[in-house]
């Protein structure tokens, strides 16, 4: 029998779930590998009791209901997939974290906005919760990443996920610096890296969709961006679009 995974979608855009579904020629080798037995995303018929070698999950934790959800995957699955960066560190929209919940629900949506959706505070990602096995980071993940991840579990071996930032990348294709030649605000620096420097390549400024690295040198950066006249906390917001939960922990050790 082929190995049964599930593919779950909780707070997000689905983005995850249509990268997986573009994956192309692969995708019909990883159907062939293991048996998809859950994917809303994918299928009308699905098996929601069955055990899972491998559950891949994207969106963020929003409410009671969801939070149930994930420990509900947690027990069926024997090894639980954080897939993008809302699943990872809480995403967009965990990016007003530290305002009251109810508050910007009436600023978004007045005074009869579905406060009761969003019952547990503000979007959190999967690890507040459950045990993570593996996190594929992205907004959305890299279709590479998710197959070479797939690759990897279905053989028993951890993937290694990259430790290095976008810089790193960009040294490696002879990119020109577009924070240090250019003085664009570029959150490469600090960004962890794994999408071969996409937007820096078209010279874009990395935007930081893929989090922060680990033992990311913000004060090295911060002083880069003062010399070239930005805004220093400019980087921290850029940062807080994908990846607040995380940042405000790191400040509140720090």
């Amino acid at each position: 029998m082929k190995p049964k995974i599930g593919i779950f979608g909780l707070s997000g855009c689905w983005g995850e779930q249509i990268a997986i579904l573009n994956c192309e020629d692969q995708l019909l080798d990883i159907i062939g590998a293991v048996d998809i037995v859950d994917f809303l995303g994918g299928s009308s018929v699905n098996d929601a009791e069955s055990r899972l070698l491998v559950s891949f999950v994207e969106g963020s934790v929003a409410n009671a209901r969801e939070e149930a959800k994930i420990r509900q995957i947690r027990e069926r699955s024997d090894l639980v997939v954080a897939c993008g960066s809302c699943a990872c560190f809480g995403g967009v929209s965990a990016m007003d974290a530290p305002f009251e919940r109810p508050k910007v629900i009436e600023t978004v949506y007045g005074s009869n906005g579905p406060i009761k959706s969003w019952d547990i505070g503000p979007h959190r990602p999967l690890s507040d919760f459950v045990k993570v096995d593996l996190a594929i980071p992205g907004c959305p993940m890299e279709t590479t990443e998710f197959v070479r991840a797939v690759s990897a579990l279905l053989n028993g071996d951890m993937p290694l996920m990259p430790t290095y930032p976008v810089c790193l990348e960009c040294k490696m294709k002879e990119n020109e610096c577009l924070l240090v030649q250019r003085g664009l605000p570029c959150a490469g620096p600090v960004t962890m890296a794994g999408c071969d420097a996409r937007c820096p390549s078209h010279n874009i400024a990395c935007i930081g969709c893929r989090g922060p690295v680990e033992e990311a040198n913000m004060a090295s950066i911060e002083q880069i961006f003062g010399d070239k006249e930005l805004p220093k906390e400019q980087i921290k917001l850029k940062l807080r679009v994908f990846a607040a939960p995380v940042l405000d922990r790191t400040e509140e050790r720090g």
